[in-house]
């Protein structure tokens, strides 16, 4: 049985996923993450890079959804312009946050990622339920002092664990 703090691919940034290994896994449906994943925790406002991502997976044939633990507001201000289906106050690792956001893309979990930067949350929810889990690199080092605290966790289970997951640098 698979780890499921263990996420299937590791790479550097969402704007340097190839979006073959998403095809060559049969995947469909993208769920992505705001915070840390799109722009640094603190930026609210989707720019030029979210926008030309959300464009790049959408021509590619993908469906995209957001998922946030972020309020309401939060979720509502970076989606503006995006005008994507989204789940805020998405309490994640939440099976359910996870399983809403699949009814929205309309994807069965084998056939959607989950692109995240925290094992504890995106990967976990993402793995819990079949999802092809791409763990980001965070953006930025500024976060709740519990999210710094267990990215240090987290960073001992990348290590112990790398040889599992797949790398794309």
């Amino acid at each position: 049985m698979r780890n499921n703090l263990i996420p299937k691919l590791h790479v550097n940034s969402p704007y340097e996923l190839d979006l073959e290994v998403l095809k060559k896994n049969s995947i469909k449906g993208v769920i992505i993450d705001i915070d840390n994943t799109l722009v640094p925790w603190s930026e609210k406002y989707a720019d030029q890079r979210v926008v030309d991502l959300v464009d790049k997976l959408l021509d590619a044939g993908f469906k995209l959804c957001i998922l946030s633990n972020g309020t309401k507001n939060r979720v509502s201000e970076f989606n503006k312009d995006l005008k994507l289906p989204a789940v805020h106050n998405a309490a994640k690792p939440s099976r359910a946050a996870f399983k809403k956001a699949l009814k929205l893309l309309g994807t069965e979990p084998r056939c959607t990622a989950v692109i995240g930067d925290q094992i504890f949350t995106d990967i976990l929810g993402g793995n819990r339920l079949g999802l092809f889990t791409v763990l980001v690199v965070p953006m930025s080092s500024k976060e709740f002092i519990w999210t710094r605290f267990v990215r240090q966790i987290e960073k001992l289970i990348l290590k112990k664990y790398k040889h599992l997951i797949n790398k794309l640098d």
